[in-house]
C-alpha cells in the first residue's frame, strides 16, 4: 500500500485527522510491516534449507527422523501462511477505511495478533523444537562425537537466540499497537 493512497484517500473523505498525525500512523504501519517481512524471509530460508535436506536425507522408511523433519517444515509452513494471510488481509482491507474505522481495524487486528503471538506461536516454536530432538539420535548415530556436541550446543544456542528474537519482536508488536490506541 502505498502512503501517497492512504493519504489521498483520507483527505478526499474529510475527516478530521491532521497531516501530522497521518504520516506518524503510515511512518509506524511501514516500520511494523517491514519487520513482519524481515521475520516472514527468515523463516522462509529456513524453510527451504529444512526442505533442501529432507529431500536430500529423507529415508525411505517412516521413522522419527521423518516425523521430526515433518514437525520443523509443517510448523514454520503454518507459520509463514498465517504470516500471509493477516499481510493480505490487513493490506486489503486498510485502503477502504477513513481514519477512524483505519485506527479501530488496527486495534482489532493487533488484539487478533496477541492470539498468534501468545498461542500460536509458542506452539509452533514447541513443535518446531520437539522436531529438531527427535533429530538428535540419528545425529549422534551418524556423525563424530565432537561434531554431535557441536550440534547439540549450537542448536540450543540457536534455539536461544530464536526465542529472544520472537519474545523481542513479541514486545515490539505489543508496544506498536499500544502506540496506535494512543494516536
Amino acid at each position: 500500500m502505498e502512503k501517497d493512497k492512504l493519504t489521498q484517500l483520507w483527505s478526499e473523505q474529510g475527516t478530521t485527522i491532521t497531516d501530522i498525525d497521518a504520516q506518524q500512523l503510515i511512518l509506524k504501519s511501514n516500520k511494523q510491516r517491514n519487520k513482519q517481512l524481515i521475520g516472514i524471509v527468515v523463516m522462509v530460508v529456513t524453510l527451504v534449507i529444512l526442505a533442501i535436506y529432507a529431500v536430500l536425507f529423507l529415508p525411505q522408511q517412516w521413522n522419527t527422523f521423518s516425523l521430526g523433519l515433518l514437525l520443523m517444515i509443517g510448523s514454520l509452513t503454518f507459520r509463514i501462511a498465517l504470516e500471509f494471510y493477516y499481510r493480505w488481509i490487513k493490506e486489503t482491507r486498510l485502503v477502504t477505511m477513513d481514519y477512524k474505522a483505519f485506527q479501530d481495524y488496527l486495534t482489532s487486528y493487533y488484539k487478533s495478533r496477541r492470539w498468534i503471538n501468545y498461542v500460536i506461536t509458542p506452539i509452533c516454536f514447541g513443535l518446531y523444537c520437539y522436531g529438531l530432538i527427535l533429530l538428535f539420535p540419528y545425529f549422534k548415530r551418524e556423525f563424530s562425537d565432537g561434531f554431535y556436541t557441536y550440534l547439540i550446543y549450537s542448536g540450543a544456542l540457536s534455539l536461544l537466540i530464536i526465542a529472544v528474537i520472537i519474545i523481542y519482536g513479541i514486545i515490539k508488536e505489543h508496544r506498536f499497537m499500544k502506540s496506535m490506541s494512543n494516536m
